[in-house]
C-alpha cells in the first residue's frame, strides 16, 4: 500500500498526561513470579482447588463481560460479573473458575500467559473487583494478585509475553518489563476504542502492531532491529487486526468490513486481498492458522469465514500439462488466458479479490471470536452468549463447516 515510512529510533520511556502511573516506582520484585520458570496450569497438584477460598461457586449462570483466547488458542477465558473462568479448547473442559464473594466480583479482561499460573486481570462493572484503571497480575498458584500497574485513566486491554506487559489505552500503549515492571516504551496512537494491539509471543524479540496516528494507518515496532514502520492499510478506520506468532504476516480489516487485507510485516507490502462480502459489517475477530495457511474471520453478519492464504502456483503448471497435438489449439488456449488476465485487470475489486472457501453460520449480531484448533482443519468459535463450537472444514471441497462439538460454557450441560 502507500505511505510506507521506516524510522530508526530509541524508545521513549516516559509516560505523560492521564496515562502516567500513580506510582512511578516499580513494584517490589518479590511480588512477581520469575516468568522464566512459570508452571503450567495443567499441573493440578500445583494449583489451589477451584472451589478454594476466596472462590464461591454459584448456581445461576454469571453475566459474561468478555472472552479471549490464550496465545496458542489451547485455552480461552471468560470474564464475568463474579470473577473469571478458564477453559481448555480440545477437548472442551472447564479448568477452573475464580468467583469472588459479594457483589464486587466484576472482571472484564483475563489475559493468560499460555497455560501458566500468571494472568493479567482488569476489573469491570458497577462493582468491579479491581479498579478499571489497574492491571492486576494474578498468580493462580497463590490464589491472589501479586502485583499491579496503576494509572490515571482506565485501561482498555493488556497483552502478555514472558518478558513484557503491554498496556493498551484509548490513544496510547505502554510497554513494560515483566519482572521489574519498568516502563520501556510508550506509543501514541489515533483513537483506538477497540484496543487494537497485537504482539509476537514466540520470537526472541517482540514485534508489536497497532494503529498509527492517522485513520487506517498501521504502526509496526520491531524491537530486535529498533525500527518503526508505518503504512496505510485502509482508507477508513481500522476495526480488527491479527498477527502471526512469528510476526511475519498481518491481517487487517476496516470499519467497512467488506475486505480483509494480508500484509508482509517486514516491508508493508500487500500480499492478499480477501472479500468477506459486499454489505458493510463489523469484523469481530480474525485468526491465522498454525503455519499461516488459513485465515478465519468472524463478523456481526453471523458467519465465520475461512480463507486460503496459499498462492495458487499450481494453476499454470496444470494448464501447461494439458497438452494437445494441435499447436493451434494450444495457441487458442494461450489467447484465452491472456484475455482473462486482461479482463481481470479491468474488473473492480469485487471480482479480483478472493472469497472464502468455507463458512459456519451463527446468530447474527452477536459477538463471536475465532481461533484454529490443534486438530487439523478445525476452527474454535466462542460467543458472548456462552456458545462454544468446534468445527471442521474441508480444505479441498470447501463449503459449510461441520460442527464437531457444540456446548454452552456458561451452562455446560446445555448444548446449542
Amino acid at each position: 500500500m502507500s505511505n510506507i515510512t521506516v524510522m530508526n529510533k530509541a524508545p521513549t520511556p516516559v509516560p505523560d498526561g492521564d496515562y502516567e502511573p500513580e506510582d512511578q516506582s516499580p513494584s517490589p520484585s518479590e511480588y512477581f513470579t520469575d516468568v522464566s520458570s512459570l508452571s503450567s496450569l495443567t499441573n493440578d497438584s500445583a494449583r489451589p482447588s477451584p472451589i478454594s477460598s476466596p472462590c464461591v461457586i454459584s448456581s445461576p449462570p454469571p453475566t459474561l463481560f468478555n472472552i479471549s483466547f490464550n496465545q496458542d488458542s489451547t485455552c480461552f477465558t471468560a470474564g464475568t460479573d463474579r470473577g473469571f473462568i478458564v477453559f481448555t479448547c480440545t477437548p472442551f473442559s472447564e479448568m477452573f473458575r475464580r468467583e469472588f464473594g459479594g457483589n464486587d466480583g466484576g472482571i472484564d479482561t483475563v489475559q493468560m500467559l499460555f497455560q501458566c499460573n500468571i494472568m493479567a486481570l482488569i476489573g469491570r462493572g458497577l462493582d468491579p473487583h479491581y479498579p478499571p484503571n489497574k492491571v492486576m497480575i494474578w498468580d493462580d498458584h497463590k490464589g491472589r494478585c501479586t502485583g499491579d500497574l496503576s494509572f490515571r485513566s482506565d485501561v482498555k486491554s493488556v497483552r502478555l509475553r514472558r518478558d513484557r506487559v503491554v498496556v493498551v489505552f484509548k490513544q496510547k500503549i505502554l510497554v513494560y518489563n515483566f519482572v521489574k515492571m519498568e516502563l520501556l516504551h510508550q506509543i501514541e496512537t489515533c483513537a483506538n476504542p477497540k484496543a487494537l494491539c497485537e504482539i509476537t509471543h514466540m520470537s526472541e524479540f517482540m514485534v508489536l502492531v497497532c494503529p498509527g496516528l492517522q485513520k487506517g494507518q498501521i504502526r509496526v515496532e520491531h524491537y530486535g532491529t529498533k525500527t518503526t514502520r508505518f503504512f496505510t492499510a485502509h482508507d477508513s478506520s481500522l476495526a480488527c487486526i491479527a498477527l502471526t506468532n512469528d510476526g511475519k504476516l498481518l491481517a487487517t480489516a476496516s470499519s467497512k468490513g467488506t475486505l480483509v487485507r494480508v500484509f508482509n510485516v517486514l516491508d508493508g507490502s500487500l500480499l492478499k486481498e480477501l472479500r468477506r462480502g459486499v454489505d458493510r459489517t463489523e469484523i469481530f475477530s480474525m485468526a491465522f492458522s498454525l503455519g499461516a495457511k488459513w485465515l478465519a474471520v468472524s463478523s456481526d453478519k453471523g458467519t465465520v469465514h475461512v480463507f486460503s492464504l496459499k498462492v495458487n502456483s499450481g494453476l499454470t503448471e496444470e494448464i501447461e500439462d494439458r497438452r494437445t497435438p494441435s499447436s493451434s489449439s494450444q495457441d487458442g488456449k494461450s489467447r484465452s488466458i491472456l484475455s482473462l488476465s486482461y479482463i481481470k485487470g479491468m474488473l473492480p475489486n469485487y471480482f479480483s479479490s478472493e472469497w472464502s472457501v468455507s463458512r459456519f453460520y451463527l446468530q447474527e449480531g452477536l459477538r463471536h471470536i475465532v481461533a484454529f484448533g490443534r486438530e487439523l482443519d478445525t476452527v474454535i468459535i466462542i460467543g458472548m452468549d456462552g456458545s462454544f463450537y468446534r468445527c471442521r472444514f474441508d480444505p479441498v471441497a470447501g463449503g459449510d463447516m461441520r460442527p464437531l462439538e457444540c456446548v454452552n460454557f456458561l451452562k455446560p450441560k446445555d448444548a446449542f
